[in-house]
């Protein structure tokens, strides 16, 4: 088992500045409101959420959160997907009440915009009853599991 957390840091180690230099040149070719730059924006938070580094990821999240909704709109996949993330974080923090909102927000932007089948949204739906059940709401989890 040490030598698969040995591993995998290493593996964060090599692709971090890879996602760095991804970052810095969608920003200097495409600029800070591009969708692609969003998405890098993305990926380097999901690495360093992945390695507890949640303070880092926090900044990132929001960014790409911004450009999303400023350049795609409010109820694109690409921005309901930003707010999960975000919302992944507050909840792994246990920062229940901050997450609870943005699950739901985007859990309506899925199921308006993919519709209620879709794997994404079912994903949604998930994350939002597994929140609800960390809360200790067993009736809401059971209800939201009922409607996934």
């Amino acid at each position: 088992t040490l030598t698969l957390v040995e591993n995998s840091q290493v593996r964060y180690a090599e692709a971090e500045p890879l996602y760095e230099q991804a970052l810095a040149v969608h920003r200097q070719v495409l600029g800070e409101g591009h969708p692609d730059t969003a998405t890098s924006l993305n990926n380097l938070a999901v690495l360093y959420e992945s390695q507890g580094r949640y303070a880092e990821a926090q900044p990132l999240y929001k960014q790409a959160l911004a450009v999303r909704e400023q350049v795609l709109g409010e109820e694109h996949p690409d921005t309901a997907q930003s707010l999960g993330n975000l919302a992944y974080l507050y909840a792994s923090q246990g920062r229940y009440a901050e997450a609870e909102p943005l699950y739901e927000q985007a859990l309506a932007i899925c199921k308006q915009v993919l519709g209620r089948e879709h794997p994404s949204t079912r994903v949604c739906c998930r994350n939002l009853a597994d929140l609800y059940e960390r809360q200790g709401k067993h009736e809401q989890a059971a209800a939201q599991r009922a409607a996934c």
